[in-house]
């Protein structure tokens, strides 16, 4: 069996479609493509749980003292 060696392909890995980039341009580009393939897996943002859903809710909140305690009581925090 042969083994595979690195042999570089024909085609470029990019194109400059439009315009005329500087080489310092290209350069800029390869360089955040690389970091961005050697990075580790790009993970999801997190969802966030919708109030109705999170479970926080469900718990009582401290009584509160003084004057008009009783009508504060009724509305949510």
């Amino acid at each position: 069996m042969k083994k595979k060696e690195n042999v570089v392909s024909e085609r470029p890995f990019l194109q400059v479609v439009r315009g005329d980039a500087t080489p310092e341009e290209i350069a800029a580009l390869v360089a955040v493509l690389a970091a961005r393939a050697a990075s580790p897996g790009a993970e999801a943002p997190a969802r966030r749980t919708s109030g109705w859903a999170d479970r926080a809710r469900l718990v009582r909140q401290p009584i509160r003292h003084g004057p008009s305690a009783w009508r504060a009581s009724a509305f949510p925090h």
